[in-house]
């Protein structure tokens, strides 16, 4: 007597549809996204309807920087490397000489600090349509450093801790206010002013 032939079991596939869900969410908990290019901006408010023109900026308190179509930087309209960069913003946001032909001065009142010469630097950057945006991205780090390493020598000086490891101490779930308020005066001294106009065709 022939045996009769045995019936194939169906695969229960409701069972994957679970394993797949729990490997999708153990892939979004554990994957970290890399955010190294980003970059950390206040965005101006928009310009409202009948709102006057700003007031006029002298040409000593403007760093011009700009950076071509063949990925060459130009400030104040002479070729710069970017190593060079950092230093050059540096000096022109602190005017530490007091040059004539550098930003000038405007006496502020400084939680901390007291009355204090602040200067009226503003940095100008304007990239052609055809800078590459690794430059873009290293001219936006130099630009950013100078401004950072200058609030952290004024941090070590005054308060003997470093600028970033003050703003550390802002976060958490009780920071001392204290700190906030020291973070923001050294803001007050050296206020990041960065105006960044839409690329267009600068040319080489």
């Amino acid at each position: 007597m022939a045996r009769g032939k045995r019936e194939i079991q169906e695969i229960n596939a409701g069972s994957m549809a679970d394993i797949a869900f729990l490997l999708l969410v153990f892939f979004l908990v554990t994957t970290t996204m890399d955010t190294s290019w980003g970059l950390a901006r206040k965005l101006p408010p928009p310009i409202q309807e009948n709102q006057p023109p700003p007031p006029p900026i002298k040409d000593r308190n403007v760093f011009v920087v700009l950076a071509n179509a063949n990925d060459q930087l130009l400030v104040e309209g002479e070729l710069m490397d970017i190593r060079r960069l950092r230093e050059s913003a540096k000096d022109f946001i602190a005017n530490p000489r007091k040059a004539d032909n550098l930003p000038e001065f405007k006496e502020v009142d400084v939680p901390f600090f007291g009355k204090t010469m602040v200067s009226k630097q503003v940095i100008s950057l304007q990239n052609d349509r055809g800078t590459s945006y690794d430059l873009y991205i290293q001219v936006q780090n130099e630009l950013a450093a100078a401004y950072t390493e200058l609030r952290d020598d004024l941090s070590r000086s005054r308060f003997g801790i470093g600028y970033n490891e003050l703003e550390e101490l802002t976060k958490g779930e009780n920071p001392d206010p204290k700190y906030k308020k020291m973070v923001k005066a050294i803001r007050q001294v050296y206020p990041q002013r960065i105006s960044e106009a839409e690329p267009k065709d600068i040319g080489s």
